[in-house]
């Protein structure tokens, strides 16, 4: 069996909280939103079919190749950051 080595402020942690000195703030509302978020990540993919023009998809690729992942995974990524409101445009200066 390991040891762990706490140092103090994380032995004074492990006391308190072994003293039940700590209490749950998790709302019901809050815990309802946790566990519906990790339902929804659990969820299967699916699939879809979209229509892309051959320029979009090379300069698609070409930015997938830079980052060193497959374009699919890159399209997914950028979906996903869309959707969840994390995709900023970002203007270019030239």
């Amino acid at each position: 069996m390991n040891t762990i080595t706490l140092d103090q402020e994380e032995q004074d942690l492990l006391e308190a909280f072994e003293a039940g000195e700590f209490q749950s703030i998790m709302t019901p509302e809050r815990k309802q939103f946790i566990e519906t978020a990790a339902k929804q990540s659990c969820q299967q993919n699916k699939r879809v079919n979209i229509k892309v023009s051959e320029s979009d998809l090379t300069a698609i690729q070409k930015a997938a190749l830079q980052q060193g992942i497959p374009y699919q995974t890159f399209i997914t990524s950028i979906l996903h950051k869309y959707a969840s409101g994390t995709l900023y445009e970002v203007s270019q200066s030239k």
